[in-house]
This record gives structure tokens, sequence and C-alpha cells, in this order.
């Protein structure tokens, strides 16, 4: 995309406070901004957010590390974890709140999310899974954990579409960002 996407505006606010705002509206308790590059740009947008952050100092790492390094900052009394991307300012409060409610329902290690049969974030992970989650597959990532426990998998229908779309470019972005507001970002996604 070539543009630093936590920190493009997003209506009144930042992609990554969106994403944080839907988290706790959905009913998550404790954020952990796992922090690369720029981190210092985006703790400091986060300031007056009550989240927890974790450093990944490997900047071209691939996901599994940025993944191990959250875990390793979830409380020790924390029973699930749901995995979220931090270019998904559209996942519907009421979609987090109702994974977490299925797997209170249905006790299920492993969600995964689906809209029209394709799996989406967040997934939502029992946390007896933690050590797996530290220690993920480099080049097989969260998908090596779930194809190792596919007995442990609820897949979920949603009724968003929002699960399975991302900002990975500039028509990506203002495509969601007409949806939601209605108009287009500024050409140059300054706020």
């Amino acid at each position: 995309m070539g543009a630093f996407k936590p920190l493009l505006p997003f209506g009144e606010k930042t992609v990554i406070e969106a994403s944080i705002d839907n988290l706790k509206a959905g009913g998550v308790e404790e954020v952990i901004v796992v922090l690369g590059h720029r981190g210092h740009e985006v703790r400091d947008r986060l300031a007056g957010y009550t989240v927890r952050f974790a450093n990944n100092l490997e900047s071209e790492s691939e996901m599994g590390v940025s993944i191990a390094r959250g875990v390793e900052q979830v409380s020790r009394d924390a029973d699930i974890v749901l995995i979220a991307l931090a270019d998904q300012p559209t996942i519907p409060p009421d979609i987090i709140n109702f994974l977490i409610e299925e797997r209170d329902r249905t006790g299920a290690q492993l969600i995964i999310p689906t809209y029209e049969g394709r799996g989406g974030h967040p997934v939502l992970i029992d946390l007896s899974f933690r050590d797996e989650l530290s220690t993920l597959d480099s080049q097989r990532g969260l998908r090596g954990l779930f194809e190792t426990h596919k007995a442990s998998i609820l897949r979920l229908p949603v009724a968003s579409p929002y699960i399975v779309r991302d900002m990975d470019t500039w028509d990506d972005y203002r495509t969601l960002h007409v949806e939601m507001f209605g108009v287009k970002p500024s050409e140059d996604g300054s706020q």
C-alpha cells in the first residue's frame, strides 16, 4: 500500500483507534498492541488509550513473531485471546461479542469466524495453546496451529463481510472509508 496503515484517518479517528474501539465495545477486556516499524508513533497516538504494548523488534518478520510478542504480554489469568488485525477497523463490535459468547456457550478452543465460507479475523484461541502461540512456525503461522488442531476448531458463520476485508491497497482503504462514512478519505491519507 505504501502508507503507514495504523495511523491513516478513519472517520474522526485513525485505523488503529477504530480497531481498538471496536474490540473494547465487543467485550475485549485487555488490548495488547504489538508495535513494530514506527511503533513510537503508534504508542504516542494511543497515549490516551488503556492498552498494553508489546514490541516486535524484527520488523521484517512473519506475523507469528508479532503473535508471540503479544501473547507474552497477555495476563496469566486470561483464558482466551482474540487475534485481530490492525488494518480491519470495520469489524462490528457485535461480531466480536458473538465470538466470545459462542466460546462461552460451546467451550470451543479455536474459533474462526467465516463469511460465505471464507475464514477471517479476529480468531479466538483458548490459552491452553499459549505455548504453541509463542513458538509458531515462521512459515505456517496460525495456519499451522489450526492444521494441527483441526478437531478443536469451530468455524462460526457470521453476517459481516468485514471479517474477511482488510486494507492492503489504497482502493481497499477508500472503499471501506466510503462504506463506513459516506465520503472518501483525503487523497494522501493525512488527517
